[in-house]
């Protein structure tokens, strides 16, 4: 076909290329691969071991998956960060796709350089990240985590821990030549570790300074085993009016076996009165009553001249009394009684006391 016009062909042809080809839509920019910025950045201290933790970005700041690994640059300073005041660097790799990824939490750990807090033991580290693509650029810092730059104390020495009718009794030797300084105070304190439930809780503490220290823990089960260890933890005023606590060291570790071979103690007071001329025949006992926790009962023993003593209750006594009906006229009895504990436990006898049943 021929066209006489050839503006008017011309004109035709581009219509038919809008239709077959369509609209060209918004271009895209290229990304800049840029990281998030981490969010959740915590510090925790522990002696002069400072371990930083923070969930590592998996996408850029244009919401674009990322798809080259970089760094992380650990930053470290005296007071808030504009800028990364770098202490060290981690690698960081691209996260893993799929379901072979496991876990995207990352950390790092910072050893305080000694006497950093010497001016000013009152202050604060603060601590930072910065995640970099692999062209060193970054969308910043993350949020700031500090902790506390006050000196903490060398764990004592000859930690012990022994068990006792009363609890579990735990000493060391005094720490000599503690800090003064205005707005610190150190106090001791005991870990208890149930190893079975694998639970964990403060057994007790005693401000720094006793000459002799000791806990006694009471709280913890018998027939339970246990570990111990003490840490001198270091308590900064703020001036908020808060505190804030720091551990030391932990001594080592000791384990207890809280097995009961602990009897009650041995029952006193006991008195024996007949029941008077005229009734039927028995004789009553009394005593002083036994107060332990785990007191689960008592036996009550008897015998004659030149005759040794047998236990003549069949169940154990709950109350500090007991009469017994089983005696003759003329004959002369002599009485001593034991406390038991709920792990059958049972003390030495008390002290006899005596009565004689009058002739008829």
């Amino acid at each position: 076909m021929r066209f006489a016009n050839p503006k008017l062909a011309l004109s035709l042809l581009a219509s038919a290329c809008l239709v077959a080809c369509g609209s060209p839509g918004v271009p895209i920019p290229p990304s800049l691969e840029l990281p998030r910025p981490v969010n959740n950045l915590r510090a925790s201290r522990k002696a002069d071991k400072v371990t930083l933790t923070w969930t590592r970005p998996t996408k850029t700041t244009d919401q674009r998956n990322i798809r080259r690994s970089g760094v992380v640059d650990v930053c470290r300073d005296s007071a808030p960060m504009k800028k990364c005041v770098e202490i060290g660097q981690l690698p960081f790799a691209k996260p893993s796709a799929g379901p072979t990824q496991t876990t995207n939490l990352d950390s790092s750990t910072d050893q305080i350089p000694t006497n950093l807090g010497a001016q000013n033991p009152l202050g604060h580290l603060f601590y930072a990240v910065e995640v970099k693509n692999s062209y060193q650029r970054s969308a910043g810092l993350s949020n700031q985590a500090q902790v506390p730059v006050a000196p903490t104390l060398a764990a004592p020495t000859n930690f012990r821990a022994q068990l006792s009718a009363n609890g579990i009794r735990t000493t060391w030797d005094a720490i000599a030549n503690v800090p003064d300084i205005s707005g610190l105070r150190f106090v001791y304190r005991v870990y208890r570790r149930n190893l079975a439930a694998k639970t964990q809780v403060v057994a007790g503490e005693l401000p720094v300074g006793d000459a002799s220290p000791e806990i006694l823990d009471t709280g913890f089960e018998w027939e339970k085993t246990y570990e111990y260890w003490l840490t001198v933890v270091t308590i900064v005023a703020e001036s908020n009016g808060n505190e804030e606590a720091i551990e030391g060291d932990d001594t080592p570790t000791l384990t207890v076996s809280a097995h009961d071979v602990f009897p009650p103690a041995t029952p006193t007071g006991l008195q024996v009165v007949f029941s008077g001329p005229g009734q039927k025949l028995f004789l009553d006992l009394v005593w002083h009553p036994n107060r332990e926790a785990d007191f689960a009962g008592y036996n009550v023993y008897r015998h004659e001249p030149d005759s040794d003593p047998v236990k003549i209750n069949s169940e154990l006594i709950k109350s500090p009394a007991f009469r017994d009906s089983n005696v003759l006229a003329g004959h002369t009895y002599f009485y001593s009684v034991s406390a038991l504990d709920v792990r059958g436990n049972e003390s030495p006898r008390s002290e006899e006391a005596s009565e004689t049943v009058p002739a008829q």
